[in-house]
């Protein structure tokens, strides 16, 4: 896949993720997979080429502090959404799924 499809995919995926994690709960589909699994699953698959699309060390720290950052924002933003809390298990799935995500695409050459 060329790189800057690879990034317009990334960010849609983003965004995707964002929406869904702000969507207020009476809009939320009825029957959803377990959500802690999704934040793992969701923060993994954004860890992932982030990781592996880093040239240094410092380069794939930084995508995962931005990454956590980015899931504390979004768990904080939820306290103001319909429905929505804070939640310290979503923040740990997301941790988690980074972490996997980027031990995942470190390996990888893109």
């Amino acid at each position: 896949m060329p790189l800057p499809l690879l990034i317009a995919a990334w960010c849609a995926f983003a965004l995707a993720v964002t929406a869904g994690c702000l969507v207020p709960a009476d809009r939320l589909p009825a029957r959803l997979p377990n959500d802690k699994l999704l934040h793992l699953l969701s923060y993994a698959a954004l860890g992932l080429p982030v990781a592996a699309l880093a040239s240094t060390s410092g380069q794939a720290a930084a995508g995962v502090a931005a990454l956590l950052l980015a899931g504390l924002a979004i768990e904080v933003a939820q306290h103001f959404v319909p429905g929505r809390s804070f939640c310290v298990r979503d923040l740990a799935a997301n941790a988690a799924g980074v972490l996997i995500g980027t031990l995942a695409g470190l390996p990888v050459t893109l």
